[in-house]
């Protein structure tokens, strides 16, 4: 039965993975099903605050890293309608037992040209935001969900985060993912898997790789970035929920090779990893229990 709900998803993998440790959300969906396999019952919501260290390039294809020290909230929501879990805050604008059509969301950081040497006295790049649909399709599940292989097909618009935004293009990033949700022997650590490739529109590449003639040198070549494939990423999430606090950490590992704007002079680099680690405390939970399969 199809369901007509809302939903809004902030995935663990945006870009830079600045997202993962600003919102740490680690619970696990909330529904009737719950009931019908015989879960648990869990508080409503769950709020705690923490700290995390990320560390993660500049942009994709960029040489230059980032480490940053953050705060961590945590937050966890188990309504019927708005859920925060491990796929991020969300509803959802249908569901059936195999098909989602949600709203991916994500966002990068701003970079000061300065900093990087091969964009010296080119503009900065500003913080973008994305967001648009995605269909998020099971293809197996164990009997209890606690293992679970979805095909996630997000399509997201950019657009800069300032006073008059400005587009930034599409990016469409199928991937395959995998979680695991306490499995055997893990001791109530829950595993999440991830992989794809990444495909931008022109306009998504010229705003990171394009070199307009006007800022050419002797050593940077004018560059007019194309549209299409984008190299490959792939990610590997674990977290866990213990009595009073919750430690999640990821590392992903991003390619470049055969991305169509690999000739760039702004692409300084084919391979790179970005890893982040959090702690949170539990501060406060409802005293309302809801039935939940976690």
């Amino acid at each position: 039965m199809i369901k007509a709900r809302s939903k809004i998803s902030a995935p663990l993998t945006v870009p830079f993975a600045t997202l993962c440790l600003c919102t740490v959300i680690s619970a696990h969906t909330a529904s009737s099903a719950a009931e019908e396999n015989g879960g648990t019952e869990k508080p409503l919501w769950e709020f705690g605050l923490g700290v995390g260290g990320v560390s993660f390039p500049a942009y994709r294809g960029s040489s230059s890293q980032r480490n940053m020290l953050l705060p961590a909230p945590y937050l966890i929501y188990r309504g019927d309608f708005l859920k925060a879990d491990r796929d991020g805050i969300r509803g959802v604008f249908f569901d059936s037992d195999r098909i989602n059509l949600t709203v991916s969301t994500s966002a990068s950081i701003p970079v000061d040209s300065d900093d990087i040497k091969v964009r010296e006295n080119m503009p900065d790049l500003k913080p973008t935001l994305e967001i648009g649909p995605s269909l998020d399709i099971t293809l197996w599940r164990s009997d209890d969900r606690h293992r679970q292989l979805d095909l996630r097909l997000p399509a997201r618009y950019a657009f800069t985060a300032e006073a008059q935004p400005q587009s930034v293009g599409w990016q469409f990033t199928p991937r395959l993912n995998l979680d695991l949700i306490d499995p055997h022997m893990a001791h109530g650590w829950n595993i999440g898997l991830l992989a794809g490739p990444v495909f931008g529109s022109k306009q998504q590449h010229a705003y990171f790789y394009s070199v307009q003639d006007r800022y050419a040198t002797a050593t940077r070549s004018a560059y007019d970035a194309p549209g299409g494939y984008a190299g490959w990423q792939v990610l590997a999430a674990i977290s866990k929920r213990f009595p009073t606090y919750w430690i999640g950490g990821f590392v992903r590992y991003d390619s470049l090779n055969g991305a169509v704007f690999n000739d760039s002079p702004l692409v300084d680099s084919q391979h790179y990893v970005a890893a982040g680690i959090a702690v949170a405390w539990i501060i406060a939970e409802s005293s309302t229990r809801v039935p939940t399969n976690e």
